[in-house]
């Protein structure tokens, strides 16, 4: 019997990419995201490429109740969900009291709110079938305070804690807990973002080898990764020094995003 797994944020970006990697492996999938168009093809794709039944959830996850429409559909449809993957997510940059407060309060909704919420649904139905597994996607802001990303980067170092946390409540009890940290992903974050500037170590990858690497990650157990080596390392060096003078060093490397054509007028989209 194929297993199934539930992506948010499938409609693009890594979503897409744990979609496609996870049809390959032999799952059905459960798609979550806005964009019931984008959903449709890639569900069509899947079904003709791999052979895979993919259900279509479009649904807005800053919305507060997000999570309970998601499981209200699911046991609709009699679906139960053995691989729950939290991808969707977007951020926010620039000074804090410039950013507006609404479009933190949705990112908050989605990137902590919504994660929590499914977490809280899908869970319990794993712990009664014995087996299951949950990835969190947070990011390398997780490992350090994020001056001009100050919402974006404290979500995610929720995500992080919240994954490790589980991690130790559940690995006994059959349950695999994964919180993947990439550094940034050429993915449409950026465009919604407002800025490449926002990429701020200079260099990016694909969803590719960070998909390959989590799903690597998930079958050994791994309670986290930072695909690629520098990622890794700072992932293992910067939370062993003072938080103050990581912050300061942090807020030398971020100022970048304070440039002119970085606080251009952002949309008032998310990827997800």
């Amino acid at each position: 019997m194929r297993s199934t797994a539930l992506v948010t944020g499938a409609s693009s970006g890594l979503g897409a990419e744990f979609a496609v990697r996870l049809a390959a492996r032999g799952h059905d999938l459960v798609l979550v995201a806005r964009s019931e168009d984008r959903l449709t093809a890639l569900a069509e794709r899947l079904a003709a490429k791999y052979g895979a039944r993919a259900h279509v959830l479009p649904q807005d996850l800053a919305e507060p109740d997000a999570a309970r429409r998601v499981a209200d559909r699911l046991a609709a449809r009699g679906l139960s969900v053995d691989l729950l993957v939290n991808n969707a997510g977007f951020g926010t940059c620039g000074r804090f009291e410039e950013i507006d407060a609404d479009r933190d309060h949705d990112q908050l909704m989605v990137n902590v709110v919504a994660l929590v919420g499914l977490t809280h649904a899908l869970l319990p139905g794993m712990l009664e079938r014995g087996t299951g597994a949950v990835v969190n996607v947070a990011s390398t802001a997780a490992f350090q305070p994020a001056p001009y990303f100050a919402v974006y980067g404290a979500a995610k170092a929720f995500v992080l804690d919240f994954g490790l946390a589980l991690r130790q409540e559940y690995r006994r009890r059959g349950i695999r807990v994964l919180t993947l940290c990439p550094g940034p992903v050429d993915t449409p974050f950026f465009d919604v973002i407002g800025t490449r500037d926002a990429a701020v170590n200079g260099s990016m990858t694909t969803p590719e080898p960070v998909v390959r690497a989590a799903l690597r990650a998930l079958d050994r157990d791994r309670g986290y990764v930072a695909p690629g080596l520098g990622n890794a390392l700072s992932a293992h060096l910067l939370p062993r020094r003072p938080r103050t003078l990581v912050a300061a060093l942090a807020e030398r490397v971020t100022r970048k995003v304070l440039s002119p054509s970085a606080t251009a007028a952002r949309p008032k989209e998310y990827a997800a």
